[in-house]
This record gives C-alpha cells, structure tokens and sequence, in this order.
C-alpha cells in the first residue's frame, strides 16, 4: 500500500510545576487516527515510532478468541481481561490468572514471565495474565508449551499476523524485540498504534468487540485500583478503552466510534503520558469537565508543592 504523507506539528509539552516554577519538561508525540487509518488529528509527529509494549495485549488476547481457546477453556470476560491487563499482582488478580491455568490444567511453573522483586511467584507478574493466555491457546492448539515465547513459535507467528493484517501490512515489515516479560513487542509510529486502537473500539469484528466488552467492563483487572487504565475506564462507563504501555506509552479508544489516540513521551515518563492523555481527551471532547477534573486531580495534582501543567494543542492534520 502507498504509504502515507508525514503529518508533524509542535508536540505537546507537560510541565513538572514546584510552587508554580518549572522544574523539569516532557515533550510527548500523539496522533489520533479512524479506523480506515487516516489521522485526523495530530502533536508532534505521527510517523513517531516506539515499541508499542504493553498496549499490544488486547490484540494479543485476540489470538484467545480466534483459535477458540477462551470457549473450549470455559473463559469468561473477567479472564479476558486479566490477559489483555498489566496488572498489580494483587491476590485477586493473581487468583484470576491461576484460575486460567487450571482450566486449561496447566501449572504456574509453566509461565516464563519473571518473578517480581519481593514477590513469590510468576502469577505476581504484571504480564502473569498474557503469558496465562498464551498458553492456553499453545494447550489448546497442541503447540509446544516451553518454546511459546520464541518469535517464530505459531503462537507468536499468530499474533503478529493478525495485528499485521489488520494494519494492511506484510508481517516481516515489523521490527520485533523482547519486551521485559521475555514476550515479542514490536516497533510500529504512532499511526500505525492509533489505527489499531480504532479498529478493536469500531464494532466491526466479533473477536475485537469481546475483548473490549471484557477490558471496559472488567477494568479492574487491566490495572487495579488508582491503576490509570482502571480509573478511566470505571469512570466513563465503557465509553473509552484505556491500556498503558511502558516507556511512556498510552493507547486509547473512543468505543463504537473507530477513533483511536497513541501517544509517546520522549523520555518515557509515566507522569506525562497521564497528562498528556486527560489533556488530549479534555480537546477531544471524549470527557465530561467533571470526569476530567476528577481525573485531574489524582493524574495531574501530585502533591501540595507539585502539578503537572500542559502545553500545546493537538492539531487537525
């Protein structure tokens, strides 16, 4: 396919505020884009490229859904959830993800995400819902189980060819690396991440509707309490699908619309890509001033001394 003119602007700006000095700047890239791939709108530049991370999990998850796995298991929307999630290793949570592995009569020694610093077990693991997923399809599929996280395993093959197709683009154009959970992430702009986002929310395909009536209605298990993806998705009901990735990745979607918003902060902080996401949604129109301002002060007020504060706008393209 022709590939696409580059849109830039000025990105965005989010300023650490100490008693109303500045004390430290982030700049951030976003794009937000339709479910045919246009971007409509932009900050920065849209061709920006980064690992998208964690924000590939619900099209990961997908391979549970397209292979039959979720159903031949008895997976309801809650474990769906947990495996598009990066999760706080909370014991419920840890529950949940054991609870897969049992159905799909497999044993948590069978996870090769790491076990976190302080923590006992692989289920603690933020990704512990993914890598529980994977295997159940690899169970599932009668694939090898220890290989599951090597590039060219069927499972891993699977997975980068639905995102690839769904995007219009030959699978090898990708460029793949492990992300710290030992799984493949891959390098794709901004476009590319906002695209997909549109495409999971636009109801056009059973597959990407379950997985974000799981995600919208489970969101518990996407993060957790005060977790920003759980908080946004609590507060408007379904109306956004939120998923972080590391590294100052933040992918969303404005559900039953086919509009998707990527964005990156250059440096990779986590504090930015929270303001510059309630400040792209407060332009967007996506949030309520009252759902904003709750946001607000949770995202944006860190403490009595300090605030983040936004510059820029995000321009029609």
């Amino acid at each position: 396919m022709p590939r696409p003119s580059r849109i830039s602007t000025a990105p965005l700006v989010v300023q650490l505020l100490r008693e109303g000095i500045v004390e430290s700047v982030h700049q951030v890239h976003a794009a937000v884009a339709d479910s045919r791939g246009r971007v409509l709108s932009v900050a920065g530049d849209a061709d920006n490229a980064s690992f998208i991370r964690s924000s590939l999990k619900p099209f990961q998850a997908m391979a549970v859904t397209a292979t039959g796995a979720l159903d031949a298991f008895n997976l309801s929307d809650k474990d769906l959830a947990i495996i598009c999630g990066s999760h706080q290793g909370l014991t419920a949570q840890a529950r949940q993800v054991f609870g897969i592995l049992w159905r799909a009569d497999l044993e948590p020694t069978s996870l090769q995400c790491p076990v976190p610093a302080d923590k006992n077990s692989p289920l603690e693991h933020n990704c512990s819902g993914k890598h529980a997923g994977m295997l159940a399809v690899c169970k599932q599929q009668g694939w090898e189980i220890n290989s599951y996280l090597q590039r060219n395993h069927p499972l891993q093959k699977l997975i980068l060819k639905s995102f690839s197709g769904l995007l219009g683009m030959p699978s090898d154009e990708f460029i793949c690396a492990h992300d710290d959970c030992g799984a493949p992430t891959y390098f794709m702009q901004l476009r590319q991440m906002s695209t997909l986002y549109a495409k999971l929310a636009s109801g056009e395909n059973l597959e990407m509707e379950r997985v974000v009536r799981a995600m919208t209605h489970h969101p518990e298990m996407v993060s957790g309490p005060g977790g920003f993806d759980t908080e946004l998705m609590r507060l408007t009901n379904g109306e956004i699908l939120s998923k972080s990735g590391a590294e100052g990745i933040q992918c969303i979607s404005r559900v039953g619309e086919g509009l998707g918003v990527a964005l990156k902060v250059v440096d990779g902080a986590k504090r930015a890509k929270y303001a510059a996401a309630l400040h792209i949604l407060r332009q967007l129109g996506w949030l309520s001033p009252d759902h904003a301002d709750t946001l607000a002060e949770t995202y944006l007020n860190l403490s009595d001394y300090k605030r983040l504060d936004m510059v820029g706008e995000i321009a029609l393209s």
